[in-house]
């Protein structure tokens, strides 16, 4: 008998189902919280893992989908965002705002997010793997289906890289 995965997790699941999505979600035997160890379960390079970023701006939460080797801009999604000023919010508002726990976030399904931002530099691999509910499971697709199922806007949401000080990771 196959156990069944946490809630959150059959949460993403059900809603790629019912989506009609072309996606699939792995499990790994080790926990993935950060882009790094993400990125070495699957096996691919960091720039495709997905990091799903809670941001306050002004009293909302917005979500920019950052790839793995690049930092979220804070002020870049505040402007996208038609804010004045964004935040990376708590751990306490990140669970209330997508229903998920830090370091397990997934893209969707995110009812309580009405901005979600996807950095247009993940448009360019053919697959790429974002969090699926908990910090064991993750969910590879196309970036253009990511962009779908998340209602997400391509933009620029990540730091330069010639910042002093930013390695970009």
């Amino acid at each position: 008998m196959v156990a069944a995965w946490p809630e959150p997790v059959e949460r993403v699941s059900s809603f790629l189902r019912d989506a009609g999505a072309e996606a699939r979600i792995e499990e790994f035997a080790d926990a993935t919280p950060t882009a790094a160890g993400a990125a070495e379960a699957v096996g691919c390079p960091l720039d495709q893992i997905v990091k799903s970023l809670v941001l306050i701006c002004g009293d909302r939460p917005v979500v920019a989908l950052v790839p793995g080797d690049r930092r979220g801009d804070p002020e870049k999604v505040a402007r996208a965002a038609g804010s004045a000023s964004a935040r990376v919010a708590s751990a306490q508002e990140v669970e209330q705002a997508t229903g998920f726990a830090p370091g397990a976030v997934a893209p969707f399904p995110l009812p309580q997010v009405d901005t979600i931002l996807l950095e247009r530099t993940l448009l360019r691999h053919p697959l790429v793997w974002a969090g699926a509910g908990s910090s064991s499971h993750l969910v590879g697709l196309a970036p253009t289906e990511l962009g779908r199922l998340a209602r997400a806007r391509p933009t620029d949401v990540v730091k330069d890289y010639d910042l002093p000080g930013d390695k970009g990771g």
